[in-house]
């Protein structure tokens, strides 16, 4: 890759600054500086950046296609809700260079790998920061801010001690691999040592029978134990010889417990592992709510952004609320508010792009949208689905793209042939919009040429809208005699929440059968979201949230659909999918489960835990962990850890919590870490969600996510696992 390169910065349409951009020598880093100051404006790490994209694929850019063309231009998209980095380079060589160099530095590698390598990034990275004089060489005094920097509050004598011990050249300062040696005897798990010692005869390493022994009595795996003990050494042994002898020494065994392998998270259920041959209705599926809005709800930004987000976040049902615009072009954006507009046009283009860039490419729902009849034309018939059957699978609809809206007659006529039912008027306002409108179209003269060709759209936009047809719910009563499984009600949360209350056993058997929708309250102007937990109980399965809000909701979101290979579609417990079921989420009685299980977690230790943003310098948190289960009411519950005063860095709580799931099938688990603050409401550090039912029990680590939902290594928790009956 070229390095120094000389390229255009875009903002906007004429905002477009020439900056040097930088790979580090360590090929981990980028830094760019302005042309006209040769001030360093900004650096990154190649581990924020999560893809990149070549040409105009992002509005900025776009905004620019005229002046500049595709192969000058790629955008550089980071993790999280960091703004995505537009740039136009000299040629299209140069583009070239930098977006195949920086793909193959950011192609994803083996866990273990990518864990050593964020190690000694992460190193790198400390040791630039505290080395003031940038001499290659770190004194006493300047190991004693490192430690205050990553969150050590240390005893200076035993600070001291660990410095000697590393300065082999006796020169008084630390460099090159005396600091990794000294970084080494900081980071030493002896908590992990003294597990690794209670298997090991000698002490020093575990025999092919130890490890299995290991496995069987902790880790509880039952299948194939003398394989995969095979397998673990010679994936993360790090010694040749070792791996030629079958024996796992004590750093290849923290490298399996710091692996996919050793994670909380069962690696099984991140592939896709659930039947995907049953009805849409049987499913929770991954929804968004105005996924074009990236901001809040009045004046916030409408931005493709959202949609390429969503789907990469595996989200299935999107809403692309589309209204008549200018030069006949209808555009998306929150209809009677002050947000932005985005060209349909461009959404189509997008969906085109990233909708099935999924390991299983399962359907993606779609609400229709406001556009007049002039305007309204589907450019995407290609993938809309066609008629299958009444009830069709996520398998049956691979690659297709599901409208859900009004429409006129019924899936049997477009399976069939042509109906004459009377239209149906329904949606989220049970359709006064669309009476009033169509009072007025029938007000028109029936006899010209105009009204002849709405008409035969409407048709055709109709005809598109195959399996999720909009009807408004008068009940469960009357959803059962003259509703048919595909028709779709949406309901507010605040409707919602009441047939819980009083019908929940109802609302289990309606969502056996037919697909529901919940969608935030139009109080929520910020953006906020609901907890999808308490409709999910109920069997709903688009449950709409507003992915571009961090919190709680988001997280078990995120925890629901990490499984089952990110697809978007989580398989709905047995007893969800019974249209005779009895199950009532807030009814003890009417659970079928023989007792309630114990979950008991022992929270052992954490592991360079990051810093609260915007924290004083030299501030060292003092973490707690929190286990929050939301599950049925019975089950929802919260116990937490006492916190250890200054360490962040490798903080040891040996703590045990113990939780009774009496339905484990709905049960999420959500880890907290926090800052403690005897003053104020505590700080969040970060946390890691996942269904019950993908719990790996053993020793495990469980890898923080930020606030945002992405990987924040090499943080961690180190727990044991116990479920018993």
């Amino acid at each position: 890759m070229q390095q120094g390169t000389l390229m255009r910065k875009v903002k906007s349409k004429s905002w477009k600054k020439q900056r040097y951009f930088k790979l580090q020598e360590d090929c981990m880093t980028i830094w760019y500086q302005s042309k006209r100051t040769g001030k360093t404006e900004s650096a990154f790490s190649i581990s924020d950046v999560e893809t990149v994209r070549e040409g105009h694929q992002s509005e900025v850019l776009q905004s620019v296609a005229e002046e500049f063309p595709p192969e000058r231009c790629f955008t550089i998209v980071f993790y999280g809700r960091r703004g995505n980095l537009d740039l136009i380079a000299g040629s299209a060589e140069e583009a070239q260079c930098w977006v195949e160099g920086l793909r193959q530095l950011i192609e994803p590698r083996s866990f273990p790998l990518t864990f050593a390598l964020v190690s000694r990034t992460w190193i790198r990275d400390w040791f630039q920061k505290a080395d003031k004089n940038k001499d290659g060489r770190m004194n006493f005094k300047e190991v004693q801010r490192l430690l205050k920097m990553m969150n050590v509050d240390m005893n200076e004598d035993h600070a001291l001690r660990l410095f000697q011990d590393a300065d082999k050249s006796e020169s008084g300062t630390l460099e090159g691999e005396e600091f990794v040696l000294f970084y080494k005897a900081l980071t030493q798990r002896e908590e992990v040592l003294s597990l690794f010692q209670e298997f090991s005869e000698d002490g020093k390493k575990l025999t092919l029978l130890e490890l299995v022994d290991f496995l069987r009595e902790e880790q509880l795996e039952d299948e194939g134990t003398e394989e995969l003990a095979m397998e673990l050494i010679d994936k993360y042994e790090p010694s040749e010889t070792a791996r030629a002898r079958h024996v796992l020494s004590a750093d290849g065994f923290l490298m399996y417990l710091c692996s996919l392998e050793g994670s909380i998270f069962n690696p099984q259920h991140r592939a896709l592992w659930q039947d995907m041959s049953q009805p849409l209705c049987h499913y929770f599926i991954s929804s968004s709510h105005n996924t074009y809005l990236i901001e809040d709800q009045i004046r916030g930004h409408s931005s493709i952004e959202g949609y390429i987000r969503a789907l990469k976040r595996g989200c299935r049902c999107l809403e692309v609320d589309c209204w008549d615009g200018p030069n006949g072009e209808p555009m998306v954006y929150h209809g009677h508010t002050f947000t932005s507009k985005i060209p349909f046009r461009e959404v189509v283009s997008t969906l085109g792009k990233y909708a099935f860039k999924v390991r299983h490419p399962s359907p993606v729902l779609k609400g229709a949208g406001h556009a007049g009849l002039q305007q309204g034309r589907i450019p995407w018939r290609r993938w809309v689905a066609q008629g299958v059957s009444l009830s069709p699978t996520p398998q049956e609809l691979k690659h297709k793209i599901l409208l859900k809206g009004k429409k006129i007659g019924r899936l049997e006529d477009t399976l069939d042939g042509p109906g004459d039912e009377v239209p149906d008027v329904s949606d989220d306002d049970n359709g006064a919009e669309e009476e009033r409108r169509r009072a007025k179209v029938k007000g028109m003269q029936h006899g010209s040429a105009l009204q002849k060709d709405k008409e035969t759209l409407a048709q055709a936009l109709s005809d598109c809208v195959i399996y999720c047809k909009n009807v408004p719910f008068r009940g469960f009563q009357e959803a059962h005699s003259h509703s048919r499984p595909s028709e779709i009600s949406s309901l507010s949360e605040a409707k919602a929440r009441k047939l819980i209350r009083d019908e929940g056993n109802e609302f289990v058997r309606h969502n056996a059968w037919q697909l529901t929708r919940i969608y935030p309250s139009g109080m929520r102007t910020d953006s906020s979201n609901y907890s999808p937990q308490e409709m999910w109980n109920v069997g709903c399965q688009i449950v709409a949230l507003n992915f571009q809000t961090a919190g709680m909701e988001m997280d078990l979101c995120d925890g629901l659909f990490s499984q089952n290979g990110c697809c978007g579609y989580v398989l709905k417990p047995a007893f969800m999918r019974d249209k005779e079921s009895l199950f009532n989420p807030s009814d003890p009685s009417s659970w079928e489960s023989p007792g309630p299980i114990t979950l008991t977690i022992q929270i052992i230790s954490g592991q360079q835990l990051p810093k609260v943003a915007n924290s004083k310098e030299g501030a060292i948190i003092d973490p707690l962990v929190r286990v929050e289960i939301y599950g049925v009411p019975a089950d929802q519950a919260h116990q937490e850890t006492k916190y250890i005063e200054n360490n962040g860095f490798n903080p040891r709580w040996d703590e045990t919590l113990q939780f009774q799931l009496h339905v484990p099938e709905l049960a999420l688990i959500r880890f907290v870490v926090e800052d403690y603050d005897k003053t104020s409401r505590n700080d969040f550090v970060g946390q890691f969600t996942l269904a019950f039912a993908n719990i790996k029990p053993g020793y495990r680590h469980i890898h923080l996510l930020s606030k945002d939902g992405t990987s924040i290594p090499p943080s961690s928790l180190f727990v044991h696992i116990r479920i018993t009956e």
